[in-house]
């Protein structure tokens, strides 16, 4: 549950139109930078169990 919301339709709508009043403009480059983000820590992840497969071997 997001601060007694819920994820119902509603609460994204209203967690969407928050994000829509902070970010305003540079919503799409705040969204472009979280995904750069997710997408270095899925790498990193990634690496880390590969060191880890080949440390065992």
């Amino acid at each position: 549950m997001l601060l007694g919301i819920g994820m119902t339709p509603m609460g994204l709508l209203i967690v969407g139109l928050v994000a829509l009043l902070m970010f305003g403009k540079r919503l799409p480059e705040v969204m472009r930078g979280l995904g750069k983000s997710v997408t270095e820590f899925k790498k990193g992840i990634n690496d880390n169990s590969d060191e880890d497969s080949s440390s065992k071997s």
